[in-house]
């Protein structure tokens, strides 16, 4: 509301009752504003302190749809929420794939509670899937779903490391309220994932009140105070390097009033002096209300000087109501509870006797002083003079007025939520010279600390016994009673606080209506730990599932005020256990003990075997083969098949019964039944309820006959010292009787040793119709015979012919010496000496240089015939190399590994030496080490 004033009249929205104003049907537009009451009596007019109205909403999401989001593996993403209009704290989180399964923060994921964004520091192929930003908010405790993102991966290789990102971070400059908390998030991308840090770079410890979230992404300040103003400093680092981010916290207070001046009485022409001072930062400004109305200083006997009122010469128009405002940027504070008075007395309309009644003394009948409504201006000597006809006699005694002892933080009540850590306050003005005792209780019951699990901690200073709640449970709600003791007064406060969490497990599962494939299920509602349930969900368990499995209801979407379903899509004839879990906006709870294990009744069987299919076997049988029908899925008792068959082309079909429900082949076998003939098969259930249907029909061969010719034309040669190719013309690949599947190829050595002879024998399987294969593994400068023969599903057939083969002799056992490089123009030349080969071993054909970026998995290789070799690289890179003679009985030893720094750092070095050498070093000249 803007300038206008709000009365009460019939139909209107607004309706002021005791000075409460009600507003019905709450427009944001309209009613959103700065709202401050004037109250009135015959003393005058007073305003009271400005109250904001803010309305709270939360519209929906306008996008319906967003673009997928691709990265490789390894990579940094950011998944963006976008957050609707709204108005009021807003919370965050991610649902990945489908609901309930939430993204759980760590080291390598971050959800940012200040802009709503996912992100994930380094993409793993788990991570692929559907993101939707949840949006809740905490006043209305409405929420709403953005449209889903997908994450998908690149196929265009992974991502290699890199140095930190870092892509959430806290303002350079962050203004922060007295008491108040603060959470300042910090979070990067890279590879490998950065580590977060914290540290204050004055080098100013953190107080145990600091708390870094699990993930160290967020560091929060509680009870923000003076002394943790000042910068603050978030690192993330990795193996390949780190970044840093600093913010500067300052610290301000909105204005308290410290000082208030009390009511007075005045005559005419007196003077008047009003104190008023406010504790704030930054200094506050002050200023005077008379009678609700700013007052002018249009008079020189009217004067506010640093908040303090002085009217001079006081006359009859100085009467009525005044207030006295601090305010600085931050806030105001006034004292509209406690508005001060000028009143002029009139000896004409008031007589003396009624005036003189109203003094705060009072004799009482025993002779004892009573001052009421006690002040400053009391304190002092007091004698007491008792007369009578003996004589006179006195007792004098000072009276000392202490200031007294008020507690100045207000009774509320503190909404916190689990897990959290909250600060109770219990600050106090009082007079400095009386010591003051702060005693806590929780319900009524003293609170011993150092005891409770450690969950409280006394934080307050001198004049504050405020105590703090680290990582509050649902157990530490209820009303928290501060009692505080001086030796001349006592005062108390009490604050109550609500501790929201996840809701409790809902009870009283029931399952009824039980069917092949459904059953309804029923629960009551547990607390909801003041925060409403919005959601339920329905998992199911059975011997067969990998524990707790989401169940699909009708309705699909089980709000909070449902509360039963049907669980829809169960398999016949298996064992169920079902539970219940509630979701508010804090999160999901525990969920509910099982129901009763229950049964669904049996059925016919919809399922049918697949995987159909056989072949092979001895000759005269043919053999099928099916997957087994899963337990879950048989229906119901006395489960088992019905194998039917028929040659390719008949008319009838033979069946026969398989009662094992565990069976996966049957076997038929009949003297008559032609070798490598077709046959169409096909497989039917059938449980105690009666047969299901037959499965596709499927084509399969009965046994066929062992191969019956060998290979022909066999080959051998030597590839290297432990490697020969054989090669031979293939046999027919099917015939009427028979296929060929493959080559078996029997290798045997023959050793000489103390004139025994030692036979060795290996072999080698190929697969399909090919027509060679290379024999690897083999001794040098070794003999060996060799003969293959084919194979099928029936046998082995004839051996071939025996060929000989001798492998070449062993590849130099000498490896590169004395290497050598140096560099020119971005280019390195290498060197080294030739590599003789022994008197066994091949002679050396040339040299294999293999080369590779330190961070590099593989080596590019380059060949040469000569010893030295000349390479074009980049020049701001690491390289390993390696070198190794090559003969024709294969690669021989490879030299050590040599590591070649950067060349450009090099050239540097080089071109400042012959700097320094051409030139000479200089006066007043400083040089370093490349």
């Amino acid at each position: 509301m803007n300038d206008s004033f709000i009365y009460s009249q019939p139909g209107s929205r607004y309706s002021i009752s005791g000075g409460n104003l009600r507003i019905s049907q709450l427009n944001k537009e309209e009613d959103a504003g700065i709202y401050q009451c004037l109250a009135s009596n015959s003393f005058g007019t007073i305003l009271s302190r400005e109250a904001s109205l803010h309305i709270a909403y939360l519209e929906e999401f306008k996008t319906q749809r967003r673009s997928p989001v691709s990265v490789r593996e390894g990579q940094g993403v950011v998944l963006l929420c976008g957050p609707p209009a709204h108005m009021g704290e807003l919370t965050y989180s991610w649902i990945f794939n489908e609901y309930p399964s939430f993204v759980k923060q760590d080291t390598r994921r971050f959800v940012s509670q200040k802009t709503g964004n996912l992100y994930i520091a380094k993409v793993e192929p788990s991570d692929v899937g559907n993101y939707t930003c949840v949006v809740t908010n905490t006043v209305t405790q409405s929420r709403v779903q953005g449209p889903p993102t997908s994450l998908v991966l690149r196929n265009d290789g992974i991502m290699g490391e890199y140095e930190p990102k870092i892509e959430v971070q806290f303002p350079e400059v962050l203004a922060v309220a007295k008491g108040l908390t603060v959470k300042l998030e910090c979070f990067a991308l890279g590879n490998p994932v950065p580590a977060i840090t914290w540290r204050r770079p004055d080098g100013v410890p953190f107080p145990r009140k600091v708390d870094v979230g699990k993930s160290s992404g967020v560091l929060e300040i509680p009870y923000f105070q003076q002394e943790d103003a000042g910068q603050y400093e978030c690192t993330a680092e990795n193996s390949r390097g780190k970044n840093t981010v600093k913010g500067r916290l300052s610290f301000y207070a909105s204005p308290h009033l410290v000082e208030k001046p009390q009511d007075v009485q005045k005559a005419i022409d007196e003077s008047l002096l009003w104190e008023c001072k406010a504790s704030a930062k930054p200094k506050p400004s002050y200023r005077w209300l008379k009678n609700g109305e700013p007052l002018e200083s249009f008079e020189d006997r009217i004067q506010v000087v640093n908040g303090a009122l002085s009217i001079s010469s006081l006359t009859l128009s100085d009467t009525g109501m005044y207030q006295c405002i601090a305010e600085n940027r931050h806030g105001r504070d006034d004292m509209p509870a406690e508005s001060s008075h000028v009143n002029m007395p009139s000896f004409l309309k008031i007589p003396l006797t009624k005036l003189l009644q109203t003094l705060a003394f009072s004799v009482l009948d025993n002779g004892s002083l009573r001052i009421s409504n006690i002040t400053k201006q009391d304190a002092g000597l007091y004698t007491c003079v008792a007369r009578n006809q003996f004589g006179v006699a006195s007792s004098a005694g000072t009276l000392v007025v202490k200031e007294p002892t008020i507690i100045t933080s207000k009774a509320t009540q503190l909404d916190v939520t689990v897990g959290e850590s909250v600060v109770v306050p219990c600050q106090v003005s009082r007079d400095p010279s009386l010591d003051v005792k702060f005693t806590w209780f929780f319900n009524e019951q003293l609170i011993n600390f150092g005891s409770h699990g450690g969950y409280f901690e006394k934080v307050g200073g001198a004049s504050a016994g405020d105590i703090m709640i680290r990582n509050i449970q649902l157990r530490h709600a209820g009303r928290y009673t501060c009692a505080v003791q001086t030796k001349v007064d006592s005062a108390s406060i009490a604050t109550d606080v609500v501790v929201r969490g996840p809701p409790d497990p809902p009870l009283d599962i029931k399952v009824d209506e039980v069917t092949e494939t459904t059953s309804f299920v029923s629960w009551s509602p547990g607390p909801d730990n003041h925060s409403p349930v919005f959601a339920y969900n329905i998992q199911i368990r059975s011997p067969f599932s990998l524990g707790w499995q989401a169940a699909k209801t009708v309705p699909e979407s089980l709000g909070g005020q449902q509360l039963s379903a049907r669980v829809v899509e169960l398999s016949p004839w298996v064992e169920y256990e079902f539970r219940v879990l509630a979701t508010n906006s804090v999160g999901t709870g525990e969920p509910s003990k099982p129901s009763q294990k229950i049964r669904t009744k049996d059925t016919c069987m919809y399922i049918v075997a697949s995987r159909v299919s056989g072949g092979g076997g001895s000759r005269s049988e043919l053999v099928i083969t099916w997957e087994p029908v899963p337990e879950e899925l048989q229906c119901g008792p006395g489960f088992g098949y019905v194998v039917a068959f028929r040659p390719l082309g008949g008319q009838s079909w033979m069946q026969a019964a398989v009662t094992s429900p565990d069976a996966s082949r049957y076997i038929f076998k009949n003297e008559s039944i032609p070798p490598f003939s077709p046959f169409h098969v096909k497989v039917g259930v059938y449980n105690n309820k009666g047969e299901g249907l037959f499965g596709p029909v499927t084509t399969i061969y009965s046994a066929e006959e062992e191969p019956s010719r060998a290979p022909s034309r066999v080959r051998a040669k030597s590839l290297s010292a432990s490697e020969v190719e054989v090669s031979w013309k293939p046999l027919p690949w099917s015939t009427s009787r028979t296929r060929i599947m493959g080559y078996e190829v029997r290798t045997t050595q023959l050793k000489h040793a103390n004139e025994f002879h030692w036979v060795c024998s290996a072999s080698k399987l190929t697969v399909g119709n090919r027509t060679s294969a290379v024999i690897r593994g083999l001794d040098p400068s070794s003999t060996y015979h060799i003969k293959l023969k084919a194979y099928n599903s029936a046998g082995v057939g004839p051996d071939s012919v025996v060929v000989n083969v001798t492998t070449k002799r062993p590849p130099p056992s000498q490896s590169p010496d004395k290497v050598t490089w140096n560099t020119t123009d971005s280019k390195l030349i290498l060197k080294w000496d030739h590599v003789k080969s022994l008197e066994n071993e091949s002679e050396v054909m040339g040299y294999k240089v293999m080369y590779k970026q330190s961070r590099q998995s593989r080596p590019s290789v380059v060949e040469t015939n000569s010893t030295s070799l000349e390479l074009s690289l980049p020049v701001d890179e690491d390289y390993i190399i390696q070198i190794k003679p090559v003969s024709e009985g294969g690669e021989g030893s490879s030299s050590k590994q040599i590591t070649i720094p950067r060349i450009a750092g090099l050239i540097l070095a080089l071109m400042a030496f012959i700097t320094i050498i051409l030139h000479g070093f200089q006066p007043g000249t400083g040089y370093s080490r490349a």
